[in-house]
């Protein structure tokens, strides 16, 4: 799990498909922790992410790396609620402090993955599975 997480971090930006009804979408995120052996992320529950992974928790992540390669990361999105994990990613992220001012804003939200699998891809090498 920790090379999962560093190379969605060497990424800078990934991004984060859904299921809207019958319609894919699609979004940015930027933040990633390890947080108690999981791979945790946040959200805000106003959010259509927030409502889409609620009423289907799959969910796959696509990140760019360098060197022509491409990490894809799917697993089920579970929302804890997880009052520590909420502070660490205060702690690790403080430009959380201008969105939500505290952890315990009840819209500031964390999830974690369940069932990850990751495939690291190039436009050279076969895929590898890495988690």
């Amino acid at each position: 799990m920790k090379e999962t997480v560093a190379l969605i971090k060497e990424a800078g930006v990934f991004h984060i498909a859904t299921v809207d009804g019958d319609q894919a979408r699609v979004r940015p995120f930027g933040f990633i922790m390890e947080f108690e052996g999981k791979m945790y992320f946040t959200t805000g529950n106003k959010k259509d992410f927030y409502k889409q992974a609620k009423a289907n928790p799959k969910v796959e992540i696509s990140a760019m790396l360098e060197g022509r390669r491409w990490l894809r990361l799917s697993g089920e999105a579970v929302f804890d609620g997880n009052a520590a994990a909420k502070r660490q990613a205060f702690d690790v992220f403080p430009n959380f402090k201008d969105m939500y001012q505290t952890p315990e804003n009840p819209v500031f939200e964390v999830f974690y993955l369940k069932n990850p699998t990751a495939t690291l891809y190039s436009f050279t090498d076969a895929p590898k599975k890495i988690l």
